[in-house]
């Protein structure tokens, strides 16, 4: 059980960092901007990068983790990533930083579907879904104190946070080859099987209502957090004069308030509310609280409406995983792999229309995150959860 457990923890380290990198660039971004003089756009753009390159390398990755294993295609994307990491610290134009963050989404498509499917290989149907959602909170993690972190950094140097995610990077990596373990052939072959299985009706799963509401929600919910989150730096040192370190200490504060809920409240309120009612009031929670973002006009404020904005961002994630890995049963890896790809495909287009809402009005894109919240709730009040047997 306690090599299971290290295992498990050496796994969602590396999605850590993986996602932690994601973020690490937003608080630099202003800096950047300014040391490059590229627009809103292009910062859209280059945010949108990394997960562009990871929705398009995934099916050849995920191919490559059953054909060569789960270890190797984890460990090479981790050595990629610690490049791409360091490339962008050192990185002086714009070209530049563009190849660091393909480089860093072809790492996330290596490291993605191994990391699933290798907790899939060490765990049993009924642990499973309770894996799956620490991978689910780890992503959440990452993804939002990765800018907190970076701005804390940025106050040593404006590249420092590259340069510090590229050595975790090479760290988790020497600790993958030393500790991980190739799950056994026959683990690998059952998988392959379920695999094959999922592939030949992936779209005819995917248009049934009780998969497909699901997976809108994910996408619209990460399509409107992707456009406040990415321009949230920007927006705070263009209207209010926040430093990096101003912004990593509200990112950072939110992520946390935001964490102490999802581990103290979500499982009782799981059992009072269920899943669906979670969803439906995190996103009315979080719609008001970043059109609240432009309202607000003083230093305490803005931190207030912070501090408490990712609350409701950090419960839908898992309440979605957990009601998917509920009625999934033997389609656990299928529910996985399209919870990836209408994430990272939400994570591609949500930067790059903020970045062209930015450009226009700097509020925009925060109004916008709101409009998709309402689509997003009024699309939940739709939903039903089908019975399922949750023995």
């Amino acid at each position: 059980m306690k090599k299971k457990d290290m295992t498990l923890a050496i796994l969602l380290s590396n999605i850590f960092f993986v996602f932690l990198g994601i973020g690490i660039v937003i608080p630099v971004l202003p800096t950047i901007m300014n040391e490059l003089n590229i627009s809103g756009t292009a910062v859209g753009y280059l945010t949108a990068a990394f997960a562009l390159a990871q929705l398009i390398f995934s099916p050849f990755a995920g191919r490559a983790v059953d054909k060569y294993g789960r270890k190797i295609m984890i460990v090479i994307g981790l050595f990629i990533f610690s490049f791409s990491e360091l490339l962008f610290g050192l990185g002086n134009t714009i070209e530049v930083l563009f190849v660091s963050r393909i480089l860093g989404g072809i790492s996330g498509a290596f490291i993605m579907p191994a990391v699933t499917a290798f907790i899939a290989d060490i765990t049993t149907l009924k642990t499973r879904p309770k894996a799956l959602g620490y991978m689910s909170a780890t992503i959440s993690t990452g993804f939002i104190i990765g800018p907190g972190i970076g701005g804390f950094l940025t106050e040593i140097g404006t590249r420092i946070p590259f340069f510090s995610a590229a050595a975790c990077g090479l760290i988790v990596a020497i600790l993958s080859i030393i500790i991980l373990k190739e799950p056994r052939k026959k683990d690998q072959e059952v998988m392959t099987d379920q695999t094959m299985n999922v592939g030949k009706s992936t779209f005819r799963k995917i248009l049934m209502p009780m998969f497909l509401v699901a997976f809108i929600v994910i996408f619209i919910s990460t399509f409107g957090l992707a456009a406040f989150d990415s321009f949230f730096s920007l927006y705070t040192n263009h209207k209010f004069g926040f430093t990096p370190s101003d912004i990593a200490i509200a990112i950072t504060g939110g992520a946390i308030i935001g964490a102490i809920f999802q581990v103290v409240l979500f499982d009782p309120l799981t059992r009072m509310m269920g899943e669906i009612n979670i969803i439906r009031w995190s996103l009315l929670i979080s719609g008001i609280l970043v059109y609240m973002m432009t309202v607000v006009n003083t230093y305490w404020t803005v931190m207030a409406v912070t501090f408490t904005v990712f609350i409701g961002f950090d419960m839908i994630r898992p309440a979605v995983t957990n009601y998917l890995s509920r009625i999934a049963g033997n389609d656990q890896g299928f529910v996985g792999g399209m919870n990836s790809f209408f994430t990272s495909l939400a994570n591609v287009f949500g930067p790059i229309l903020g970045g062209v809402l930015y450009d226009v009005d700097i509020e925009y894109p925060f109004l916008f995150s709101v409009v998709v919240m309402i689509i997003c709730l009024i699309t939940t009040m739709f939903w039903k959860r089908p019975p399922v047997n949750d023995e």
